[in-house]
């Protein structure tokens, strides 16, 4: 994709001398078990022609989002920030108002809670977190969804409910890849795409590939449905860097994507991995583009 700016929606940064990160558990996720920066994906995504990116959230505490905003502030690459305050707190409002007002929070453009690790499917539409959510949508956030598949349901209900908030699918809502089953993650995907302000990230398929022998085509089918359920303008690029990096290097992903998506129009491939991030998360110009 020579020439093409690229605009990565979706990577993590976090230092384990600060706070721990308690979901890095298990021989498998042993890789990630460091430090990773954003000094650390820099030279990787200029490689890679990233010209800007958005930093998502990794843990559910109050001291991260600020400390992410004021990194945003300072770096030259990262031009938005999905940060986590708590959406069942009564204060919730004054909360986001404070992280707007803090170091960095022009950079702040929508917000995540770990929704899959709820035990409750049901999470998103108890009472408490519907009124957070309604408070992210009157902040002009948008709302990333890390959901399962038996959660998309939810989802569906979720955003039927609440009118004027974007909600973001992480990694397709993370379907089985590695059995290479589509259903019934296909067809729950399909009624969600149906409503009118729900968007797609096409990240985050290797790292549900199988490990060590997926192949764009054991993807294909999965990043087809998304495209035909949202079609091109619905759908956003994002690396899960570093995650990804326990199956594929920044720039495979990279070109990963752009293989699944070459049979799109040059109009339709700069809206996915470019124009579509601007829209969905409201920042303007950006210093490296």
């Amino acid at each position: 994709m020579t020439g093409r700016r690229i605009i990565d929606t979706h990577h993590h940064v976090w230092d384990l001398d600060v706070r721990p990160q308690p979901w890095i558990t298990g021989d498998s996720l042993a890789p990630l078990a460091r430090s990773f920066s954003a000094a650390d994906l820099a030279p990787e995504a200029k490689e890679a022609g990233v010209t800007a990116t958005v930093v998502v959230q990794t843990v559910c505490v109050p001291d991260e989002t600020p400390e992410l905003l004021a990194l945003a502030a300072a770096d030259d690459l990262i031009a938005g920030v999905v940060g986590w305050t708590d959406l069942t707190a009564p204060d919730i409002t004054d909360a986001l108002a404070a992280l707007r007002e803090g170091p960095g929070g022009d950079r702040l453009v929508g917000v995540r809670h770990q929704v899959q690790e709820e035990p409750d499917p049901d999470w998103l539409l108890r009472p408490d977190v519907q009124r957070g959510l309604a408070a992210v949508a009157a902040a002009g956030l948008a709302y990333d969804l890390v959901v399962t598949p038996d959660q998309l349901a939810a989802c569906e209900k979720a955003a039927a409910r609440l009118d004027g908030l974007t909600f973001v699918l992480d990694h397709l809502g993370k379907p089985p890849i590695s059995s290479g089953a589509l259903e019934p993650w296909a067809a729950a995907v399909r009624r969600l795409a149906a409503l009118p302000d729900i968007v797609c990230k096409l990240s985050g398929m290797v790292t549900e590939a199988t490990p060590g022998t997926w192949r764009a085509e054991d993807l294909a089918p999965y990043a087809d449905t998304v495209l035909e359920a949202f079609g091109p303008r619905r759908l956003l690029f994002g690396s899960d860097w570093p995650v990804c990096t326990l199956q594929a290097s920044y720039g495979e992903v990279v070109r990963t994507a752009e293989r699944l998506t070459d049979r799109l129009s040059p109009a339709e491939r700069d809206a996915v991995f470019h124009d579509n991030a601007i829209e969905v998360y409201g920042f303007g110009p950006h210093p490296r583009e």
